[in-house]
């Protein structure tokens, strides 16, 4: 690494960027890193957000990071290590396991160090998925998204807190807050969504995949069997047919088939949680960390959420939402029951201190802010900002890299 060298440049490494929080995330920290002055450089299989890099100014390598297939990992390792030298690449920040292999041995012939963001706590069915599972606790720093994240590095891969560093998802303040949505964003979506007039709705943000719970929320839809009910179930199947005509069939057969829309995409997620009267997130799986119970919190809505995973950390039981036991469609029944009760004062009372608590803990400003200090630990005295100037000059708590010196 070149001694005197003034611009940080990070290298962030995930499978695709497609619509996801992981990707969300490490398009954020682009941004953050050329915002502070550093190069930032993204290596992907592409995807539809690949535009966004050339609007933030960071750099976008296409290359088969995404492929579990040994032969292409094998020869990623090689790729990765030219691209480190042909940038001089500082750090490489690897966000998925079959990345995280490539990454980790590209590093080893260099002077880049090498961290991990684990998103998920991922099954272990054997020794052979552990293993593989291991590429994302490598890092000399491995970021966990949430305390469950991090209680799972623990037990299974026995990492402490002197390698393991507790950043939570972050939400765009400016984005996800009521004032930001205008009444004709809400109209437009309710019209082509063809939401009655004056209906209660619940919604249920996600893709259509088997464990985040939609046969649940139907369960319990029937049991409340209310006419004023409409329910928006938002998420791509992503080529599962047969779970999605799965789902139409139990709704159409429970006699919902006028009260429950399976909707594809939402381009306006915020004007989506405008509409919800109440938010459900029953998943049967526990989720690492969970956008949703962040996002519509932040919007002041009614969350019900199941009682695992980063949920338990992301909602207060009893004063932003509800935690419910996972899978049973009764008591989801009766949280949402609840939630449609709430008087005018007791919906404004709850959002008050749903917002408040998500601008206190879950923004992309202290995503950011820890994540670029993540930085700042491995770079410490390796970068040297010329006449004094912070590398990362106007980031709010960023600066730390600019200290490096110290």
């Amino acid at each position: 690494m070149n001694a005197f060298q003034t611009q940080p440049v990070i290298m962030q490494i995930i499978p695709e960027l497609g619509p996801g929080g992981a990707e969300q995330g490490c398009i954020d920290i682009a941004s953050e890193l050329v915002a502070g002055g550093a190069q930032a450089i993204i290596v992907s299989n592409g995807g539809a957000r690949v535009h966004e890099l050339e609007r933030i100014g960071a750099v976008h390598v296409n290359l088969p990071v995404h492929s579990k297939n040994p032969m292409t990992m094998w020869r990623n390792i090689t790729a990765l290590r030219k691209l480190i030298e042909r940038y001089n690449v500082n750090i490489v920040h690897a966000r998925s396991r079959a990345p995280a292999w490539s990454a980790h041995y590209a590093c080893r012939k260099t002077k880049a160090h090498f961290i991990t963001t684990c998103h998920a706590p991922y099954n272990i069915s054997g020794k052979t998925k552990q293993f593989y599972n291991s590429s994302i606790a490598q890092g000399e720093r491995v970021i966990a998204i949430s305390n469950y994240v991090a209680n799972y590095l623990r037990k299974h891969y026995r990492l402490d807190d002197r390698t393991i560093r507790l950043i939570p998802r972050g939400i765009p303040m400016e984005k996800f807050h009521p004032t930001a949505v205008t009444p004709q964003r809400m109209v437009s979506l309710a019209q082509s969504w063809r939401i009655p007039d004056s209906a209660n709705i619940v919604m249920l943000p996600g893709r259509l995949t088997r464990w985040k719970g939609h046969s649940v929320l139907i369960d319990a839809l029937e049991k409340i069997n209310r006419p004023d009910l409409f329910c928006v179930i938002i998420g791509s199947d992503q080529g599962r047919k047969d779970y999605r005509k799965e789902l139409e069939t139990s709704i159409g057969t429970k006699g919902l088939g006028g009260q429950v829309r399976i909707v594809d995409h939402c381009n306006d997620m915020p004007a989506a949680y405008m509409l919800a009267t109440v938010v459900v997130c029953p998943s049967t799986d526990p989720e690492g960390f969970g956008r949703v119970p962040v996002e519509a919190q932040a919007m002041g809505r009614p969350i019900v959420a199941a009682d695992h995973g980063g949920a338990q950390e992301t909602i207060l039981r009893g004063q932003t939402g509800w935690l419910v036991k996972p899978g049973d469609s009764s008591i989801l029944a009766s949280a949402i029951e609840e939630a449609l009760a709430l008087t005018p004062t007791q919906r404004s009372m709850l959002a008050t201190r749903a917002m408040a608590h998500i601008a206190e803990h879950f923004t992309k400003a202290q995503m950011a802010d820890k994540t670029l200090n993540v930085y700042a630990e491995l770079l410490r005295g390796e970068i040297s900002p010329s006449a004094g100037q912070s590398p990362f000059h106007g980031h709010q708590e960023s600066r730390a890299i600019g200290g490096l010196q110290k």
